[in-house]
Parts: C-alpha cells; structure tokens; sequence
C-alpha cells in the first residue's frame, strides 16, 4: 500500500493549519461563554428577582418559562463545549503527527534523500561493496506493511542509506495514516453533535448530550483527560486550577464536569457549576435506560435538580453527583468556601441516591445551615453521600451493616473531601465541624483513623451513634472536649447490642442456655456499655461531652416498632433541643450547650 491511495497525503498534512482549527474552536467558545452567561442571568437575577417581588399564577408561569430557557442555554453551553474540545484535540492529535512527518522531512532533506508524492524515498549510493570495495547503489524505499522490518539482503551488505530511507518512508506513511485515523473519528462525532430543530431541549435531547460528551471524552483522552491532576492533594489541585487560562477552565468543564465537579480541592462555585452541568447529563444518560435502579436513581436526581433551581434560601451547592455504587452526592446550604463555620454530615443506614435522601437527608443539611445562621450568618452545612452506605435488606449485602468495610472506604473519602474544604477555604482556619449520624459515625471514626486524621476539623459530632470504631473520645483526634454525642433514649440504634452481647444471645440459644449467656456477655462486656462497633459514645467511660436531646416517641407505636427517635435529631420542629445543640457546636458555640447526664 502507498500514499497515494489514501485520501490524505503527506504534503496536505505538512501544510494542514492547526492554528485555524483552533481559531474556529476558539469560537465555538465564545459562543459557548455566552449561552453560560445568558443562563447564570437568567438563573441567579431574572429568576431570583421575579422570586422575590412577584406572586401569583403570572409570576410562577414566568419563572417556568426562564427555567426552560436556561435549561436550553444550558445545552448549548454544553454542546458549544463539546464542539470546541473535539476540534482542539483534532489540532492536538494533528498537530503531534506533523511533528513526526516534518521531523521525518527535515532528516531526509539534511541526508540528501529525496521523498516523492507517494512516500517513497529514495537515496543515493553508499557504503561499499564486499568483494570491490565500491558504493553500493543507490535505489527507492517503499512502504512496508510492518514498519521497521526490512528484507533481508543475505551475504551482501546492505546500503546504510537504504536502512535510514525505509525507517524514514515507514515514519511519514504511519504519520499520514495516523492523521488519517483521526481525521476519520472526528468527522463521525462532530457530524453527530448537532441539536433538534426548535426552541425546546426535551430529555431525550440531553439523552442524546449524555451520548455526545462521553464520543467527545474518549476523542480527548489525550489532549485533557490526562492533565487532570488526579492524584495530587488538595491543595495541589487548587493551584492547577488558578494556574488554568479562562479558555482551559471552560473547556475542562465543557468535556469533563464529571471529573471537575468531584474534584476536592476545586473552588465550591467551579464545582457547583460542573456539577449542575453533570447532573442534566446524567439525567439524560438515565432517561436512556428503563431498569428499576435507573427509576430509582432518576428520582432522586430530579428532586435535586427540582431544589436547585427552585431558590431557596440558603443558596445550594452541589459539590458532587455520580451514578457509581449506590449513587453520589453532596450538597452545600451555603458557600463552604467563603463561610466562617462549616459543618459537613455523614447519613447512614439505607442512604442512597434516591428521592427519600434528595427529600430527607437534603432537608437535614438544610435544617442545620439555617439554625447555624442564627447564631453566626457566615455559616453552610453539608450533606455528604460520598460513600456507600449499607443498605438494609439487600440480600447478603445486608450483612455489610454489621461491619465496618464500607465506613473504612468511606472514611478515607470524607478525609479526603474535608481537608478539600480547608484547602479552598477563604479563611486561614475556618471552624469545620464533621457530623456523623447512625452508621455515618462510624463512617466519621473511621476518618479520625487516616494519617493526620480529618483535616481541619476542629469538632466531631455524633448522633444516633452504633458507636465508631474506638473506645475514647480523645482516640479521634480532636481532644475530648471537641466531641459531641446526642442519642435519644428512645433511639433503638444508640442501644443495639455489642457484639459481645450477641455473641451471648446466640450461646442463649444454643447449649449454654440463657444463664450461659448472661455469663458469657458479662465476661465478654463487664460494664455492659458497648455498642456493635465499641464503646458506646453516650456512656462517661468514652468521655465525649453528651448534649441534651429529646427522648423521641417511644419504640412501639400502635405495637408496631418505630424507629422515629433516631431519625429525628436534626429536625427542629421534632427535636429543638438537639437541632439547636448541632448548630451551636458547628458555629464554635459548644460553652452554651445543655448538656445532658451520661449513660
């Protein structure tokens, strides 16, 4: 095979303007900075105002139709990003296999070698014969099928320039087929990102996005997926991000939200708007799929997508969405980045990405943020569903919540994403309160236990607690007096028994009968204050400071169980006294706690 039966021939690459494929993506840019300046006025003024002054069927019909007009700027943002990253990395992978041919060029013209229209080379005489000592002839190298495998010459020893001639020959024709190659694949995805005629973006328009930005992503591998600093710290990660042009800012947003959104480290306002980007398109990526776990997941991604734009007061953040596990998010009530007191909370047992967390846990984050502003306005509150939780019943999976695996992995995680706060924060020592309810407190224990512990975080508070992993307050890491513990003595959880206890009531059941057991738990549990997963945060041996909480209705209700008395901490309207308690805490005001007897 020679050049000249491909489309693409060496002097058209040789002479193919990078610069102009730039220069058009440089405009898709613009454009795409317009759509995204269009849509945060819309969002953040036009919207918000209408909010704020008007009432009545009018004002609410206006506010829907600027929603769907910046759902739609939205999309054009996106798509105009997709367009300018696949014609960047097309001047990318282009511009690299000049690199080859013109290097390849530059040898044969200093070598005397003259290439021809088709890739072939030929050189002139050289070397010297065996038997008369004479220049061997000279002659054309042609294209191998297997670059850098020559044919053989036998006894004769071969021309050198002949060797140099085919290694150059194969360097041009792999760099044309090379170019060729992606020629091709860019073609194909840029034909297909074009829109539906109208002024309406339904969801399968952003099904179709979800399709395109993922053909965009594995076209841009190289050029930008790469340069994402995905192993470095936190605050490694902030200084790459100032040290970005505005130009490389927007397009890492435009192919890579996913990436950018959940990247600790990055500024909270650059991850709220990666992160919105990511959650229309994950909406649409679902909207493709009919299984009961896309149902699941998509009403969950709708209510916070519904929360977001309804503007409420504190403003959200959402500092992370992902589809992986049992799903991902984290949500701020406030900006975490430029507020004085942050509390971010852990939920537990059975939280997934679904609509009971976008209602109830959102609502928890939600409650806490506002009672934080009532004692220091420069205040935020998180939730974080950046781990997964164990899920209860879930077949063999069930059995997760009696261990400790998950809040290991999760740990480290929330480690990692608090010490992203400290990084990004505008203060140089904000107060960072980690809050860990149920199962989510272990989670938090497991944190204190990475190396340097959860960074920044200045108070531990658990509520709802099975207990968190180690047997005294001051094992994690923030001195005794910094954590907290509320557990309602109707709360079921914060009385599950050790595992020692259970050992005993499966001896009960078995030969020992139920004195054996009695014997075998005290032994195994002398002063009987341990929960499953160690000593009981509420007791006095632990030495956490106990805060007083309501006692929560009571565990039977109707004879049938209810497990109220565990799910109700953060609500003020069910449990003043607790609410109130977390939010004097997270805003460093933990001298006007009401503290409660110890168990």
């Amino acid at each position: 095979m020679t050049l000249s039966s491909s489309a693409l021939t060496w002097a058209q690459l040789r002479d193919i303007a990078c610069a102009e494929l730039e220069r058009a993506a440089d405009g898709w840019g613009r454009a795409g900075s317009r759509a995204d300046a269009g849509r945060d006025r819309i969002e953040r003024q036009l919207m918000t105002g209408l909010r704020e002054t008007q009432r009545g069927a009018a004002a609410g019909a206006a506010v829907g139709r600027l929603r769907e007009l910046g759902r739609n700027l939205q999309y054009v943002y996106t798509e105009c990003g997709l367009v300018r990253t696949a014609l960047n990395s097309l001047a990318h992978e282009m511009r690299g296999q000049q690199t080859v041919l013109l290097r390849a060029l530059e040898e044969a013209e200093a070598l005397r070698f003259t290439v021809h229209a088709d890739g072939s080379v030929t050189y002139p005489p050289g070397g010297e014969g065996v038997v008369d000592g004479k220049p061997l002839p000279g002659g054309t190298a042609r294209v191998t099928r297997a670059p850098g495998l020559y044919p053989s010459s036998g006894l004769v020893a071969p021309n050198p320039n002949a060797v140099r001639a085919q290694d150059i020959a194969d360097r041009i024709t792999g760099a044309v087929r090379a170019a060729a190659e992606a020629d091709w694949r860019f073609t194909r995805v840029l034909r297909g990102l074009r829109a539906e005629e109208g002024l309406k973006v339904p969801d399968r328009t952003w099904t179709d996005a979800a399709g395109d930005a993922a053909a965009v992503r594995r076209l841009a591998d190289g050029y930008l997926r790469s340069r994402i600093p995905q192993d470095a710290s936190a605050e490694e990660r902030r200084e790459w991000w100032y040290g970005l042009t505005d130009e490389q800012r927007e397009e890492f947003l435009a192919v890579y939200p996913d990436r950018i959104g959940n990247l600790d480290g990055i500024p909270s306002l650059i991850r709220d708007v990666a992160n919105r980007d990511n959650l229309r398109l994950l909406i649409g990526e679902l909207e493709g799929r009919g299984d009961e776990e896309a149902r699941v997941r998509l009403e969950g991604l709708r209510e916070i997508d519904r929360q977001l734009n309804a503007g409420g007061r504190p403003p959200m953040y959402l500092l992370g969405i992902g589809d992986e596990g049992n799903g991902r998010a984290i949500v701020s009530f406030g900006n975490p980045d430029t507020a004085r007191n942050v509390a971010a909370y852990v939920p537990g047992l059975n939280t997934s990405l679904d609509g009971a967390f976008a209602r109830s846990d959102l609502k928890r984050a939600r409650d806490t943020a506002i009672g934080m502003h009532q004692h220091d306005p420069s205040s935020a509150a998180i939730v974080w569903l950046g781990y997964d939780a164990p899920q209860f019943p879930d077949g063999l999976d069930s059995l997760d919540v009696a261990g400790d695996e998950r809040a290991v992995r999760g740990g480290a995680d929330f480690s990692r994403f608090m010490g992203g706060l400290a990084a990004t924060s505008a203060y140089e020592d904000p107060h960072l309160t980690a809050i860990g309810h149920s199962y989510g407190s272990r989670t938090v224990g497991a944190a204190t236990q990475q190396d340097g512990g959860i960074p920044g975080v200045d108070d531990i508070v658990l509520v709802g607690s099975p207990g968190v992993g180690v047997d005294r307050a001051e094992d994690l890491g923030v001195g005794r007096d910094h954590v907290f513990v509320g557990a309602a003595r109707n709360d079921v959880v914060t009385s599950v028994p050790s595992r020692a206890q259970a050992a005993a009531g499966f001896v009960g059941l078995t030969s020992l009968g139920p004195g054996g057991a009695r014997l075998f738990g005290a032994v195994a549990d002398p002063g009987g204050d341990d929960l499953w997963f160690g000593q009981n945060p509420a007791d006095e041996a632990f030495g956490a400071r106990r805060f007083a909480v309501d006692d929560g209705p009571g565990v039977l209700s109707g004879g049938r169980p209810n497990a109220d008395a565990h799910a109700q901490y953060f609500d003020p309207s069910r449990d003043a006294a607790s609410a109130n308690s977390i939010a004097l805490i997270a805003t460093g005001k933990a001298s006007e706690l009401r503290s409660e007897g110890h168990r």
